[in-house]
């Protein structure tokens, strides 16, 4: 570890051609700006104002501190480099931090010049500069941090919760994203650079979208490696990237405290990251199928229709997910006079293989037996600091809450609300939360959790005349008021200095409460300001619902929550929040779930066909083609809104059946990347420039995608399948969705895509020349709305699979099938490889090594003499009762087979040539036969046979079809 005391070092810097901000405030002046010593250079002709060099006033938001500590470390190969003062907050979450590995190494050097400190993050092997902070700009005060630094490439990733449309940030100009969480939907119609229900945002071309919060960015540099910082803090905080390209990062409490991950693979930073803050949590096997939602069900009646018509359409669907309709006046665990046989329609799903997810929200009306039962219980709520700020013409209302200083706000519920405090250090909230879940299961047997409203949301905060008066579903319930006079007594924390982006670029009378509780309520049994901690409070009941979910049900489920904070995915996924029924929304979901795979979140997906406005058929069919190749797969939309289930038009029945049946057909796949993901870390939905650094073309191709791959470093596996889909975009180009390669068709009235396809090996895996090789290149490709959005296969990879049934329960009963693509032109006895993970689909994984599944490893290659099929069993579970391997499909084989010289383990097996069949000008091989292949029984199954000797090697055939 290396210390440095830094005394007073902390200047802005004045540079020629890469300037401060010294205004970072909104509707900054000539004159205002002038105040503060700073060169004045208005837009357009310049992007920013600039500060002259330790001759001027300092730091206008406060105080600079006297003393700050300059600490570096590492955790294995990770750098941590800490710039803190004592006694300042830290974040109370409990990160794993383990080791992590690399082939490469960070260094740091740090230097003075003329009374200024900064530091150099370097790459060992390369030297080159990946963080360099001599820009200048450090400011270090109470409520108000800033760190700058020049950057080696503007090719920057990540930073969210926003909408970007596009995947790559764009340095021309100078632009902030503020991050706080807040109840802030996202809106892709614009550039909008608010934060969504977590925490990240750009600024100066101001953007908006808050349910979460993610302080993470990766880079690709000039030569084609990555590397990955997270800048670990939960205050307030926003970032700008801008020219040079330079980034400068505030936040208004806490330390900086940063972790630089090397990589120098983007996959194995995003392994780095997740070595940190945690692996994502396995989802129950049903989970990854469809599910069916939406916010207005007049009633259990109007739920069971919708619902049936999409079951007799026979679209495979896994899930009927209930929002608030359900609750008796939107209280957590209670059922509604028109939903009293809920219970009965739950088992009566369960008896068809659909399974339920119910949602709930955190806050607690304070006058029923919920409220009741956690005040006995000794649970905490978020409070006032002291009983002379309580509203207690509000409090005195109710006798549970009367005596207590909880702060009450408004959600849904008639009445006022109190917000547990899962920061609870005794513990008794968590265990109280749990037992409610417990107690409701035994009414209601769901199981899957969605947690919604808890950045924490709250109706009306410091509005005289909130939204929610004269409504006939609402009552006029006092809003929350919280201490917003400057100067006043009890304002330094809901009206500080500097009150960030989150603030500037929400509009008039916006402050850090609005729409969320009072900055000065207290947690953790007092010891934590709401100040500090109200990004985590996502993250909390994430963590204690998913206990909850686990004791209640007995089993792994799921559970879905809005917003999000680093480490939050070893507990929960998430859904993209409350969209829009635009094209917009749907081509920028694309972008979303890449993030958040980068985030550590893989389960995410966003509400098929829009949540807000009223869809339309084409937008709902492209969305549903779309939205089967996220890993979390839900149409939902608003209550004021006509149905938009699939079953509501043929041509979207149609289309939806389609996709969901390729879907369910590779989900043992796509249950395999999400145990590597949980089990070692990494990606499910990731970009193509996580396969291709080197390729520039692939850069800024954020509406492709690529399901997986696996490879060797990762596990005992050197799978290299990537799957790539296409969809078509209003807006963008194509899109690859990873180990299936996606392409974006998500534009009004087309009918074909323009793809680009990277130097590599691929085949069709869609209706159009299926199974046929493709050259790489940039290619339009046909998507009509009657077709598979285009998918594409690479070359080298072993896809396990299963015939599609309606649910997930049949579909697991069917026999393992294998996709086998061959390299085209280059193949041997570790050229082709795929890999399995198989457990029961829903026991609660505590421990990798104890947990009981299957692993296999699959490799392929042929010669001129024959074919050979190697499955190693790496993994074998006890008591598991699993489908035999009854099919394999080859594409490009290019030899007539010999169906009666198959051997396995050199003892002669018999082949179904009813069954099996080979076309020789498509060169498809499809072998099938009952109970082929017994996965439990050998360690080691090796399958070979011959090519024909009869007929005449096709090996030179040629034929092209289009």
């Amino acid at each position: 570890m290396r210390n440095l005391l830094i005394l007073y070092a902390i200047h802005f810097v004045h540079g020629v051609q890469i300037r401060m901000d010294c205004h970072p405030e909104i509707e900054a002046t000539q004159e205002n700006c002038e105040e503060r010593d700073c060169i004045w250079s208005p837009p357009p002709d310049s992007d920013t104002i600039n500060l002259k060099k330790n001759d001027g006033h300092r730091n206008p938001w406060g105080t600079d501190i006297d003393e700050i500590y300059f600490t570096s470390d590492t955790i294995g190969k990770t750098l941590n480099i800490k710039i803190s003062a004592h006694g300042r907050y830290e974040p109370p979450i409990d990160l794993p931090r383990q080791l992590s590995t690399s082939s490469d190494t960070l260094m740091v050097v740090t230097n003075v010049v003329d009374d200024v400190f900064y530091f150099i993050v370097k790459r060992k092997s390369s030297g080159r500069a990946l963080f360099n902070t001599s820009i200048g700009g450090l400011i270090f005060s109470d409520k108000f941090i800033q760190l700058a630094t020049y950057l080696p490439s503007d090719t920057l990733y990540g930073l969210g919760e926003n909408v970007h449309q596009t995947l790559k940030h764009n340095f021309s100009t100078y632009r902030t994203w503020g991050m706080l969480a807040r109840d802030e939907p996202p809106n892709s119609a614009f550039l909008d650079t608010k934060n969504l229900y977590g925490l990240f945002y750009y600024i100066y071309i101001l953007f908006i979208v808050d349910f979460g919060v993610h302080p993470f960015y990766m880079m690709l540099e000039p030569d084609g490696n990555a590397h990955g910082v997270l800048i670990l803090n939960s205050n307030a905080q926003e970032v700008t990237t801008a020219p040079g390209p330079s980034l400068i990062y505030r936040t208004i409490g806490g330390n900086l405290d940063l972790y630089f991950f090397p990589g120098p693979t983007p996959e194995e930073v995003t392994q780095q990251y997740l070595a940190l803050i945690g692996r994502p949590f396995l989802p129950a096997y049903w989970a990854l199928g469809y599910q069916l939602s939406r916010y207005g069900y007049k009633d259990l009646n109007d739920m069971k229709n919708i619902v049936d018509r999409n079951i007799k359409a026979g679209i495979p669907m896994d899930t009927a997910v209930v929002d608030i309709d359900y609750m008796d006046r939107y209280k957590d665990f209670t059922i509604g006079k028109d939903w009293a046989e809920l219970s009965a329609y739950v088992e009566h799903l369960h008896n068809q293989g659909i399974r339920t997810i119910l949602i709930y929200d955190p806050a607690i009306e304070v006058d029923y037996e919920s409220f009741e039962r956690g005040i006995n219980a000794s649970a905490r709520f978020i409070e006032w600091e002291r009983d002379d700020q309580v509203m207690r013409e509000v409090q005195d209302k109710y006798p549970l809450a009367a005596k207590t200083k909880i702060m009450l706000g408004v959600v849904w519920p008639d009445r006022h609300v109190a917000f547990p405090d899962f920061l609870d250090t005794t513990g008794t909230t968590t265990k109280w939360w749990i037992q409610e879940f417990v107690g409701f299961w035994k009414k209601v047997p769901y199981d899957g959790i969605w947690i919604d409203m808890n950045e924490p949301s709250n109706f009306g905060t410091n509005e005289r005349h909130p939204w929610y008066f004269e409504k006939s579903d609402h009552s006029d319930l006092e809003p929350l008021m919280c201490p917003t006079r400057s100067g006043s007594k009890d304002s330094e924390w809901d009206m500080p200095p500097y009150q960030t982006h989150s603030v500037y670029n929400y509009g008039k009378d916006a402050y850090l409460a609005t729409k969320t509780l009072c900055m000065m309520a207290v947690q953790a049994n007092g010891t934590q300001r709401f100040f500090n901690v109200k990004n985590l409070y996502g993250w909390s009941e994430a963590k204690a619902t998913q206990q909850a979910l686990h004791v209640a049900t007995g089993k792994r489920g799921a559970v879905i929550s809005r917003s999000t904070f680093p480490s939050i995915g070893r507990f929960a996924g998430h859904w993209l929040g409350d969209n829009s029924a635009s094209w917009e929304d749907l081509q920028t979901s694309v972008i979303g779930a890449q993030e958040f795979n980068m985030f550590g979140i893989p389960y995410v997906g966003s509400d098929i066909c829009g949540f807000n406005g009223e869809t339309n058929e084409q937008l709902c069919l492209r969305w549903q083609q779309m939205g089967a190749f996220h890993s979390f797969m839900r149409n939902h939309n608003s209550d004021d809104e006509p149905p938009q289930d699939p079953a509501r038009w043929p041509s979207v029945t149609a289309a939806t059946i389609k996709a969901n049946r390729f879907r369910y057909t590779y989900l043992p796949y796509l249950f395999s990347l999400h145990f590597i993901a949980s089990m070692i870390g990494g990606t499910v939905v990731r970009p193509l420039f996580y396969e291709y650094p080197k390729d520039q073309e692939t850069h800024n191709l954020g509406h492709q995608f690529l399901w997986g791959p696996i490879d060797s470093s990762s596990t005992s596996s050197s799978s290299k399948q990537l799957l790539h889909l296409t969809l078509l975009t209003q807006h963008f180009d194509s899109v690859y969705f990873a180990n299936f390669f996606y392409n974006n068709f998500f534009m009004k009235d087309v009918a074909s895509v323009k793809v680009y396809l990277p130097n590599d090996d691929w085949y069709s895996l869609y209706d159009y020349n299926y199974g046929q090789p493709l050259s790489p290149g940039y290619q339009t490709f046909p998507a009509p709305l009657t077709s598979l959005i285009p998918v594409f296969v690479r070359g080298g990879s072993i896809l396990p699979r299963q015939a599609p049934n309606v649910t997930t329960k049949y579909s697991r009963q069917n026999p393992f099938e294998l996709l086998i693509a061959p390299g085209i032109y280059y193949r041997n006895e570790s050229s082709t490889v795929g890999v399995l993970f198989w457990d029961d689909g829903e026991s609660i994984v505590n421990s990798y090594k104890t947990h009981n599944f299957y692993h296999w490893l699959f490799k392929y290659y042929e010669d001129c003499e024959g074919a050979y099929l190697s499955i190693k069993t790496e993994r074998k579970a006890t008591s598991l009762v699993i489908p035999t391997l009854d099919t394999l499909e080859i594409f490009n084989y290019k030899y007539f087979p010999d169906f009666n010289s198959f051997t396995l383990n050199g003892r002669k097996i018999n082949v179904d040539v009813q069954s099996s069949s080979y076309q020789p000008f498509t060169k498809i091989l499809s072998i099938t036969t009952r109970n082929f292949i017994d996965l439990s029984k050998e360690t080691i199954s090796n399958l070979s046979w011959k090519h024909s000797t009869s007929m005449k090697s096709i090996i030179d055939y040629s034929v092209h079809f289009n």
